[in-house]
């Protein structure tokens, strides 16, 4: 499925809010979904101003490269990935047909593999599972702007 011309139908703009969504379907789609996240940011700060970092992109694929691959591998048949920008950050949603929730282990750094969901919780903003009627969804927030004096997540000291 060619996820760029979802993207095109599926685009929706309101002031400096804007969002795609894409069915993401094999293994080549993962790398279609980081591209689309990629056009996604760039579109952002070109056409509608909004700061987007350099980190920001980098992070956003990484975040869309982890759920997505997780929701493939994990789950049958397809799965949805949904970027909304708004408030100084992108939520990246995904949705998957999977009944079993993600196992979010503990930092372990003499364990070989399984840290995805580790690294997308140390570098978003928030991170959110929701049991679906049917599967679940993901949703990962990440803070577009560089904050010189702030956390690069975007998370506010208590």
């Amino acid at each position: 499925m060619n996820l760029a011309e979802q993207e095109k139908g599926r685009q929706q703009l309101t002031d400096t809010s804007a969002a795609v969504t894409a069915v993401v379907e094999g293994t080549a789609g993962i790398g279609d979904a980081r591209d689309t996240a990629r056009r996604f940011l760039e579109s952002l700060q070109a056409k509608h101003g909004v700061p987007v970092s350099s980190r920001a992109i980098g992070t956003v694929q990484l975040v869309v490269s982890e759920l997505v691959t997780n929701a493939r591998k994990h789950a049958p048949g397809p799965c949805v990935m949904t970027l909304e920008s708004g408030e100084g950050a992108v939520a990246v949603t995904v949705w998957d047909s999977g009944a079993t929730l993600p196992r979010i282990l503990p930092p372990n750094p003499a364990r070989i593999g399984q840290h995805g969901l580790e690294i997308v919780m140390a570098v978003c903003r928030s991170f959110e599972i929701h049991r679906e009627p049917v599967g679940k969804r993901i949703r990962a927030s990440v803070v577009l702007a560089d904050d010189p004096d702030g956390d690069a997540a975007g998370r506010q000291p208590m």
